[in-house]
């Protein structure tokens, strides 16, 4: 397995303008990190990540300094809502993500992950809504997997999103796209958004694992008096980002699991927590390698 970052680890300095892009690459071409995933969660033509509005100089840049730092860019992580009922808004959304791929492209990187619903709960039972938008997301995901074989990327959804975030539904659309170059970003902590046990779903959907983030959290029941910083489960607990290996997630069961099923692609840190990200991402990664090797 080749471990590294996810942009999303800086987010604390790459948002305040603190950190440029290729400030980030060069602190992992000096740390222990062997690849960075770019998480384009930034929008406009200035966007600190690059996206669909960048500047081809600005992507070029980004391209040619990763490569020179010998910093190999593994994924690109952009959102988007295939959800669209109305068929022009549907359609757009599909071409702009379109334009995503073609970006992945101009920056070397073969795989892409793209969300498939905006970030929210749907209140109460969601089952019948999910039903209900299930056909539009696999035909759009279809259309757009197809669109990047032609180019030989790989795309992918999240376990992201609460709507879409359960191991199941994840495999459901997975399923039902049927393509070879549409897989899942398999992402181990946001599980326990929606409530469900790392260590058993983290297994379901390993095998089909384009690449996986390694996350952790603080988890408290429901009814624990959260100070800020905390957020809520589909369910009412608690959560709250960690550092890798030191929260509440049975990352030792978890990485296990990882590796016994043979995966052996890329895993990005992923740090969401309130400790500097410098430090989220120096201890993430000595525990994962510690983990990794026990």
């Amino acid at each position: 397995m080749k471990l590294g970052f996810s942009s999303y680890t800086f987010h604390q300095r790459v948002a305040t303008g603190e950190m440029s892009l290729t400030d980030v690459i060069d602190w992992v071409a000096d740390s222990e990190g062997e690849h960075l995933e770019l998480a384009a969660i930034y929008r406009g033509a200035d966007a600190p990540i690059p996206n669909e509005e960048s500047d081809p100089s600005f992507v070029e840049t980004v391209r040619s300094h990763a490569e020179k730092r010998g910093v190999p860019l593994s994924n690109l992580a952009v959102g988007a809502d295939l959800s669209h009922e109305d068929a022009a808004e549907k359609t757009a959304e599909i071409e702009r993500v379109k334009k995503l791929v073609d970006l992945a492209e101009a920056l070397g990187i073969r795989t892409m992950r793209h969300d498939v619903v905006p970030h929210g709960v749907v209140p109460g039972d969601d089952s019948v809504v999910f039903e209900q938008k299930f056909p539009i997301i696999v035909d759009a995901c279809r259309q757009i997997a197809e669109y990047a074989a032609t180019k030989g990327i790989t795309t992918s959804l999240e376990n992201h999103g609460f709507f879409v975030q359960s191991s199941d539904r994840v495999r459901r659309i997975v399923h039902a796209v049927d393509r070879d170059n549409f897989k899942t970003t398999l992402d181990i902590g946001n599980f326990v958004c929606v409530d469900e046990d790392p260590t058993s779903a983290v297994p379901a959907n390993l095998p089909y694992a384009m690449i996986v983030h390694l996350k952790d959290f603080y988890i408290r029941p429901a009814g624990f008096s959260a100070p800020d910083g905390w957020f809520s489960s589909r369910g009412g607990k608690a959560l709250r980002g960690a550092i890798v290996g030191e929260g509440d997630i049975d990352l030792p069961g978890v990485i296990a699991a990882i590796k016994q099923s043979g995966y052996d692609e890329y895993v990005s840190i992923e740090f969401e927590g309130h400790e500097d990200c410098f430090v989220g991402a120096t201890r993430g990664l000595a525990n994962a390698r510690r983990l990794l090797a026990a």
